[in-house]
């Protein structure tokens, strides 16, 4: 009897270190990516916002800038972002799980590293990361940190929807959407515009559609790459941001969605909530 006791003692003392050594091995692996978004990065230039910016620009853009910056607001350098929400973990059955994440983004080159956790199950989680750093996108998903169910890294979809993510997020550090930060604005119609912006060998369009708050609401894109069965298919894609509120002297959102639109209709993967945002402007 004590043999045995002994015995499921030092198995669990045994799964207990791989797990806690699996979750060592991701935390490191995301800190290298972190500290390369960070290394990449240069302090931006202007360092503070002028309304002498918005000369030229659409005017539905023009009215956002001026209802989400106050002049001579500092510009973002980085920034850390506290998410929490659901994804969806199987689209054919309708099952969303609820995650937490903490996302890191820089401006100079632009990118990011999401770092979340999906909860499965009571004591089952799954490690998800998503990133674009120094031009370059991954995607990486394990259970536990152990067992790998995803490894998407350096082609050229990749950093495209990569890319489309950072420029649809950016309304999260608004200053990072101004033209000296790289945008370039095309008009659409009164209420919406295109902004496009390119990093490394990677250019994306996204089209903004403003409220008669002159805030932003939706971003869409008519291609943005979609994983299905290991094969990535440009589909339509769409995100909204909701709840404006006050952060670092900027109105962002704290609230969103983001969904494809496939032929049978939308189908959301993604709603959550910003918890708290950590602004940095320079080294």
């Amino acid at each position: 009897m004590k043999a045995t006791i002994w015995l499921l003692a030092l198995l669990l003392l045994v799964v207990g270190g791989v797990l806690v050594a699996a979750r060592l091995r991701w935390r490191i692996a995301t800190a290298r990516r972190i500290a390369r978004l960070d290394i990449a990065g240069v302090a931006p230039r202007p360092a503070r916002f002028s309304a002498d910016e918005l000369r030229g620009l659409p005017a539905p853009v023009v009215r956002y800038f001026r209802a989400v910056l106050r002049e001579n607001q500092p510009l973002v350098r980085r920034a850390r972002i506290a998410q929490r929400g659901d994804f969806l973990v199987r689209p054919e059955a309708g099952e969303w799980r609820p995650f937490h994440a903490v996302q890191r983004v820089a401006t100079h080159p632009a990118g990011f590293v999401w770092d979340a956790r999906i909860q499965m199950a009571p004591g089952l989680v799954t490690f998800v990361r998503d990133a674009f750093v120094e031009g370059r996108g991954s995607m990486s998903g394990s259970v536990l940190g152990l067992f790998p169910v995803i490894s998407l890294e350096d082609t050229p979809e990749i950093a495209s929807g990569a890319l489309h993510r950072y420029l649809a997020e950016a309304v999260w550090l608004p200053t990072a959407l101004l033209p000296s930060q790289g945008v370039a604005w095309t008009a659409l119609d009164d209420s919406s515009a295109r902004a496009t912006l390119t990093v490394a060998a990677t250019t994306v369009s996204l089209d903004f559609f403003f409220g008669a708050d002159s805030l932003v609401h939706r971003v869409f894109t008519p291609a943005r790459a979609r994983t299905v069965g290991g094969r990535v298919v440009p589909t339509p894609w769409q995100g909204r941001h909701e709840e404006y509120e006050e952060r670092g002297g900027m109105r962002i959102p704290v609230r969103g969605e983001v969904e494809w639109l496939l032929p049978g209709g939308p189908q959301p993967y993604w709603r959550g909530r910003i918890l708290r945002v950590d602004y940095g402007y320079g080294r």
